[in-house]
């Protein structure tokens, strides 16, 4: 399951206002929604509604209502409609929308929340307050102009990565120093068992197929990967290289840290450190047993206590191209220049880590 908003479903384009339509399937944790859009100049408020069937008498229970208003320096209300009573307000004031100015929402459904950025950015969490699967209709009401509304249902989403996935969990009693689980150990869930399967993806040209070595870490109803992590690539890193971390960031989280090493030499090549107490995204590399300088700028920190994340790592030549949720966030020039001895992978800190994916 990638984030990708290119190959989006059941496209709507230009829908008249008000829209009511019947989502074309169920909003499993994974789903996104896309709506695309521009704000009169004189727009008060707009609302989208994530509802139980369309009827207006009685009106329909609302699961998800999110309504941006432009009323003096505007906010973002959400709310849950049950037998047509409102329950409780919970209020954004900063909100990303402006009066004629274009947006991009992208409603991202998980197992015990939804997960809305705007234009790129992280917005807000709202916590399912009904159950979401009921969901079956979209509606989309207000002064706003609609240009397109999408839909990638999470089964779409297993797709969009067709190859190996090479990592191999090392367990942690074969790591010295590298201090307890913070979770009881269960026997069966807790060290990943890595069976190599094989897989059948298809290319443009015919049906190929991948021995596969995951390390897939069960959902968060069960134990989350117990940290600190460390993984070993089966190949080494090199340009065209990628490197996946799924999470969710703790609600009370100060900071997180994602290591590519050399294992033999233990020098840190890249050290990503997003620190949630002072927003800033961290960079730097341990080399010869010591820090160099560290790199901080970012257009925007685009992490945020307890949203899910996907954090892609991406190799290239000169520099490695990091991206959350789908959008760029930094390049690093590679200080540590011996490609092909980055074998080792190291994660800790305030998160839930979900999974870990390299090819």
């Amino acid at each position: 399951m990638m984030l990708s908003l290119n190959n989006l479903q059941n496209i709507i384009y230009n829908p008249v206002i008000p829209y009511v339509g019947t989502i074309p399937d169920q909003l499993d944790p994974g789903t996104l929604i896309v709506i695309r859009g521009h704000v009169p100049g004189d727009a008060d408020r707009f609302q989208v509604d994530l509802q139980y069937g369309s009827s207006v008498k009685p009106r329909a229970d609302v699961a998800f209502h999110f309504n941006p208003r432009f009323k003096r320096a505007g906010c973002i209300v959400c709310n849950t409609l049950i037998n047509e009573k409102w329950g409780r307000e919970e209020i954004t004031y900063d909100t990303p929308f402006k009066r004629e100015k274009s947006f991009e929402i992208v409603i991202m459904v998980l197992k015990d929340k939804f997960q809305v950025a705007v234009n790129g950015k992280h917005t807000l969490l709202y916590a399912h307050r009904i159950d979401p699967e009921k969901i079956d209709t979209l509606g989309i009401y207000g002064k706003v102009n609609i240009h397109s509304v999408g839909f990638s249902f999470s089964s779409d989403l297993q797709s969009t990565q067709a190859s190996s996935l090479e990592l191999t969990e090392i367990s942690r009693e074969n790591v010295p120093g590298s201090g307890t689980p913070q979770y009881p150990s269960n026997r069966e869930g807790d060290i990943s068992k890595i069976a190599p399967r094989t897989v059948y993806t298809k290319s443009k040209d015919s049906t190929v197929n991948h021995t596969l070595t995951c390390t897939k870490i069960p959902p968060m109803n069960r134990l989350s990967k117990s940290l600190p992590f460390t993984a070993r690539l089966n190949t080494p890193m090199g340009p065209g290289r990628t490197v996946v971390v799924k999470g969710e960031v703790n609600t009370n989280a100060r900071g997180f840290n994602v290591d590519l090493l050399a294992g033999k030499s233990k020098d840190i090549a890249l050290h990503l450190n997003p620190r949630l107490n002072i927003k800033a995204f961290v960079r730097n590399s341990f080399l010869q047993e010591s820090w160099g300088e560290e790199e901080r700028n970012t257009t925007s920190f685009p992490f945020s206590p307890g949203m899910y994340f996907e954090m892609i790592i991406y190799c290239d030549v000169k520099e490695f191209k990091v991206a959350v949720n789908g959008v760029h966030s930094l390049e690093y020039k590679h200080r540590f220049k011996e490609l092909s001895s980055i074998d080792t992978l190291e994660i800790n800190g305030d998160i839930h880590l979900l999974e870990v994916r390299s090819w």
